[in-house]
């Protein structure tokens, strides 16, 4: 078997395989904390094995506000060592995956009554950019308000004082979760998902394995290894207590984050936006993506269920209101909506804190057993937050076993470009899509179709435009060829399982283009079912699973406290 080849279709071999193996690491959990510690530890040369019990990404990490961001209000907070180290790390992340982390240009407004005034915006911004080292092109502008209002029209007239145009990057949480999982592989770890942890195992009373259940074939296997980290994000704690049920003193503080998703035409903004709430001196963003525009964050403890955030009325109310409240001419409602994602933060617990006013920094937890956990953090920090607890588990390893470690590399994932992400320079990028175009043209394939694949997968849209060429013959039809095509790259380069994986995380297509999948959702479940050898039993439960999904993010019924 060729462990390079991201693929779930041969379950039962990997797992055959894997329960044969001593692993030096084992990683529970595959959202970025956890595939970007696979990718550190692989490439410093340890054997890995990552499991996950639902589809990779699928919680926090396909449901944050898909920034690489320096987190500009917790200078607020005085966290300035946070705000250098994410910082810094933009430029980092982008650099090593210019395919899916784009330059945007942010506007901060400056407002009557807000947290900011001209001096402290300007400054702050000044901060920002000296802390993260911005190149020179991106560094901020202080704008006057008429300037402002150039930039955005659809800002509040009434209260506008002025802005400032600052960057951050804008991502594909899930996407880039993916690439470091496929970075990983072709390095020699194994990542396997819908594999759930339930039970460990002891040596002299050190952790020394774990029995996971393949909850595709429901059959349970036990893996072993030197070292065990749980990078579960919001789970940590029910990943914790499988070991101790006791957790002492540290332990995560949930809150939840919703993100609106509506029409551009309702919302045409120019650029994406930053701006204070009235209500609660909340920061929410406002991000103009293709066909739609997204706006969020709210900040709310989160004490439900922990595999089922939703979005609630007052949820979906907080978030139009603010927009409303920044953007008057737009009159958004509810029946504007056409889309959402709630997704759950892993911060750690602090008495007498609000959820907003929380340190977003990560932290590690250290088990008697030798359990490691990792919890905290931002979607932008997390190679550093793999580097601290990989460069952990080489100290134990070295500790415990000085032969055999000795010679390990250090931490080289600063200059890892990730997979499809092979460009060294964003002309390099455009000169691909460029050349990539003229190719396709033999097939009837457009521009658009090139982009879109090309800010999905970087230079691995060579093996789906290969694969089209394939299928051109058997499908006369463009656009069904390439859908065809990119699906059958998910399941056999992307451990795509089932419609959710494929529609919701591989190509975020339900909260993107949710207008558009009534009618292409049943083609690629009657494809899907092809490729997987799916019994019509087995793709009416497919694509019963994708339509509740496909609803629930419309529907807000469900009530909830809302504590801001």
């Amino acid at each position: 078997m060729n462990k390079t080849i991201f693929s779930g279709i041969h379950r039962e071999a990997i797992f055959e395989e894997a329960q044969n193996e001593q692993f030096d690491l084992i990683v529970i959990g595959g959202g970025i904390t956890g595939a970007g510690i696979a990718l550190d530890a692989t490439a410093r040369g340890l054997k890995v094995m990552l499991v996950e019990k639902k589809d990779f990404a699928w919680g926090t990490s396909s449901r944050s506000t898909k920034l690489i961001h320096g987190g500009l209000r917790y200078l607020k907070q005085l966290e300035v060592k946070l705000v250098r180290e994410v910082g810094l790390e933009r430029a980092i992340v982008h650099r090593n995956a210019r395919h899916i982390v784009i330059p945007e240009r942010m506007l901060l407004p400056i407002i009557e009554g807000g947290e900011l005034g001209k001096m402290t915006s300007s400054m702050a911004l000044w901060v920002y950019d000296y802390l993260a080292d911005v190149k020179k092109e991106e560094r901020r502008r202080m704008l006057s308000k008429e300037e402002t209002l150039k930039h955005e029209p659809l800002l509040r007239n009434d209260i506008l004082k002025g802005g400032g145009i600052y960057y951050e990057y804008r991502t594909d949480d899930a996407r880039l979760t993916i690439e470091n999982l496929k970075s990983a592989q072709s390095r020699g770890a194994t990542s396997i998902n819908y594999t759930e942890a339930i039970e460990y195992f002891y040596e002299n009373e050190k952790v020394s394995g774990v029995r996971v259940k393949d909850h595709i074939s429901n059959k349970l296997y036990d893996l072993k290894a030197k070292k065990i980290v749980n990078a579960t994000g919001p789970w940590v704690d029910e990943v914790r207590g499988l070991d101790d049920p006791k957790l002492g003193k540290k332990r995560l503080h949930l809150t939840k984050g919703v993100h609106v998703v509506i029409p551009y035409e309702k919302l045409p903004l120019k650029q994406a936006v930053y701006f204070d709430v009235d209500a609660d001196s909340r920061m929410v963003f406002a991000i103009p993506r293709g066909r739609i525009t997204y706006v969020g964050t709210t900040d709310t403890t989160y004490k439900s269920e922990t595999d089922e955030p939703h979005t609630t009325k007052a949820d979906v109310d907080y978030v139009l209101a603010a927009a409303n409240y920044m953007f008057p001419n737009a009159n958004l409602t509810a029946n504007d909506v056409v889309s959402t994602w709630a997704g759950l933060r892993p911060l750690i617990h602090q008495e007498g804190k609000d959820p907003s006013e929380l340190s977003r920094k990560d932290e590690i937890f250290y088990a008697d057993s030798g359990l490691i956990s990792i919890a905290g953090g931002k979607l932008t920090g997390y190679r550093k937050m793999a580097e601290r607890v990989v460069n952990e588990v080489v100290k134990f390893l070295q500790k415990e076993h000085p032969d055999q470690y000795r010679n390990l590399e250090p931490c080289t994932t600063a200059k890892i470009q990730l997979s499809g992400g092979d460009f060294d320079s964003e002309r390099a990028l455009n000169t691909f899509i460029a050349k990539r175009v003229g190719e396709v043209k033999q097939i009837g394939l457009e521009e658009r179709h090139v982009v879109d694949l090309v800010y999905k997968y970087g230079t691995n849209i060579d093996i789906i435009i290969e694969k089209a060429y394939e299928l051109y013959a058997e499908i006369s039809d463009a656009e069904q060829r390439i859908q065809v095509a990119e699906m059958w790259y998910g399941i056999h380069y992307e451990m795509c399982n089932n419609l959710c994986d494929y529609l919701v995380r591989r190509t975020g297509r339900l909260y993107f283009e949710r207008d558009s999948l009534a009618e292409l959702y049943p083609f690629i479940a009657d494809e899907m079912a092809k490729e997987l050898g799916w019994s019509e039993t087995q793709k009416s439960a497919a694509i019963a699973e994708f339509e509740k999904e496909y609803m629930d993010v419309v529907t807000f019924e469900r009530t909830e406290p809302l504590t801001v």
